[in-house]
């Protein structure tokens, strides 16, 4: 058993509660630019690189939309319009509906 304890909430590693509360916070805002050639791009934005990780939330999207995307400063781009269902997803992630902007 780990005995080390979390620098922000005090608690034990095992049960920290930082992640789950930035989660909340964030004000998250999603969009579809139009590239070139006609492709389009779907893009989430607001998401705050220091307090949730960004890396696995971009890995998650990608696999569950099947798509391919990157990151680009504290914004997800996903290959596609992902609209529609990008809500949904976030929200199963942890994510408050009432802080997701379409």
């Amino acid at each position: 058993m780990s005995t080390g304890m979390c620098s922000v909430c005090g608690l034990p590693e095992e049960l920290c509660i930082c992640e789950e509360v930035a989660k909340e916070q964030q004000r998250i805002t999603v969009k579809v630019n139009r590239r070139r050639y006609g492709k389009e791009v779907t893009i989430v934005e607001g998401l705050d690189p220091s307090e949730i990780d960004v890396h696995d939330l971009a890995t998650y999207l990608k696999s569950k939309f099947a798509c391919g995307g990157t990151i680009r400063e504290s914004s997800i781009e996903l290959q596609g319009n992902h609209l529609g269902r990008m809500k949904d997803v976030l929200i199963q992630r942890g994510f408050s509906a009432d802080q997701i902007k379409d």
